[in-house]
């Protein structure tokens, strides 16, 4: 039986007489949590297989299995191990209470029980175990927050890093130097707009919200002049296919701009000296693309699945510092702005990676319903 509650805390009574599941029940119930019970050993069990607990109140005495063959078995079906176990037990031994602690248990409740008794050690244990647990995902989160940033910067610092190692050969042309600097200086205006970005409001800023407007075509052209140096340094000769007229797509211009980079920046490492496509089509009604299309390898059948995994790298760096997050994060942005990001390989060798995004004022997110699955849209090669 499963008590709704404003979520305090999920307890857990096991007890084999239903007089005790019911006081228990409703005393934890009347503080805000919400109880689930169950009268033995196997129906708690079953009951730690369909939910998570934050603390477990556990008979010792029971019938068939008794407190501590069922702690053993709880420990085993639960996926964490700190959930904090109290014993409730009639019995006063010295020796069963030293077992008990042995075994795991953090407190114990001796029977009858005072309330307030059994309300101050639940309070102070489950307490503990939300505190420990609210700090254990704050430091995910801030782990997290930190591989994005990183993975974030890397590519304008890469093209800071590029375009100076440039200018410090001897044999730099004296023409080539402003253009140069100002790589530099737009790399490191990105890099500093990112950290700003991530400081102020990272997901709001990311979703596309009606005020968010990004040029397909400047988006396009701004590519192909950042990267220009580092496509021909690679060999690869990039053609740009501009839409038959200028769109505009409900998504911050800066994320559209980290997005497709991505999508470049992975053509120049992977497809080095194999021509490169950059255009932009109509999608779906109210939606465009942008087509980033390569005459590379491509992506091996086997690893297709497992390219928009965060931290999955199908091949490994030699700088060392790739951290597996760009196509990832790459979708979920898209996927935040109302659009989709997938991959489809090209019938003569190569990759092809399609972002598609609502029109500015069309409400993306709202059409997802009539957009198209990625699968059946037709794929257009630019020979």
């Amino acid at each position: 039986m499963t008590t709704p509650a404003n979520s305090q805390g999920q307890i857990l009574v096991v007890d084999d007489q239903a007089a005790n599941l019911r006081v228990v029940g409703t005393l934890l119930t009347r503080q805000g949590y919400a109880v689930t019970t169950a009268s033995s050993g196997d129906e708690a069990l079953a009951r730690c297989r369909e939910s998570d607990f934050d603390l477990i109140l556990l008979d010792v005495m029971m019938p068939s299995m008794d407190g501590f063959e069922a702690l053993t078995a709880l420990r085993g079906a639960m996926d964490n191990a700190r959930v904090p176990v109290i014993f409730v037990t009639a019995a006063h031994d010295r020796d069963l209470l030293l077992r008990a602690f042995d075994a795991g248990v953090v407190d114990y409740v001796t029977k009858p029980f005072l309330p307030e008794e059994l309300l101050a050690r639940v309070n102070a244990h489950i307490g503990l175990k939300l505190t420990v647990d609210r700090l254990e995902r704050v430091a995910r989160e801030r782990e997290e927050l930190v591989s994005l940033v990183a993975h974030d910067l890397k590519n304008p610092l890469t093209s800071a890093l590029f375009a100076s190692e440039l200018l410090l050969e001897d044999q730099c042309k004296p023409e080539r130097v402003p253009r140069y600097l100002k790589i530099i200086h737009e790399s490191a205006t990105d890099a500093l707009g990112y950290i700003h970005h991530y400081l102020e409001s990272r997901h709001e800023t990311r979703r596309g919200n009606g005020n968010a407007r990004a040029s397909v075509s400047a988006t396009l052209h701004w590519l192909l002049q950042r990267y220009e140096v580092q496509l021909e340094a690679t060999g690869i000769e990039a053609e740009l296919h501009l839409p038959p007229r200028d769109a505009l797509v409900a998504i911050d211009e800066r994320v559209l701009r980290q997005v497709t980079e991505n999508l470049v920046t992975n053509a120049i490492k992977y497809a080095p000296g194999a021509p490169l496509t950059i255009s932009a089509r109509m999608g779906a009604p109210g939606y465009w693309q942008i087509v980033v299309s390569d005459r590379g390898p491509g992506i091996a059948p086997a690893q297709q699945r497992d390219l928009f995994k965060p931290f999955t790298r199908l091949t490994e760096e030699e700088d060392g510092i790739s951290s597996g997050l760009g196509l990832s994060l790459a979708r979920q942005i898209i996927s935040e702005a109302g659009g989709q990001l997938w991959y489809e390989p090209r019938r003569r060798g190569g990759a092809r990676f399609i972002v598609e995004l609502p029109e500015a004022g069309n409400g993306g997110a709202d059409n997802a319903a009539t957009r198209p699955d990625p699968g059946h849209t037709p794929a257009v090669d630019h020979e």
